[in-house]
């Protein structure tokens, strides 16, 4: 036999709940209050590849520090890269992608 929760129950059971999601998510996240943050960081902040990474650096795309071997970057760094090489959407083509495959 189950019992039934009144409302004030359930809501407390889901508010829980999205609790608990909020800090799995908010802990997978990289915290945009840290100064330095590392190669690993950076890969998933610019969804490249350690190699992609190694090649920009090697083109002076990237600033770094290195210490014994461990690459760290400045975060307003790789903000300022991905701000600067930002291309907005032109309002014409905005208008054309309504409805192929943009949700709303």
């Amino acid at each position: 036999m189950t019992t039934r929760l009144s409302t004030e129950e359930a809501y407390n059971k889901i508010m829980n709940r999205l609790d608990q999601i909020d800090n799995k998510v908010n802990n997978q996240m990289i915290p945009f209050n840290k100064e330095w943050i590392d190669t690993q960081e950076v890969c998933e902040m610019l969804h490249v590849s350690k190699r992609t990474l190694q090649n920009y650096r090697d083109q002076g795309k990237i600033p770094f520090s290195q210490i014994d071997g461990k690459m760290y970057y400045r975060q307003k760094d790789i903000l300022n890269i991905l701000e600067s090489n930002y291309t907005p959407l032109k309002p014409n083509r905005a208008s054309k992608l309504n409805g192929y495959g943009i949700r709303r």
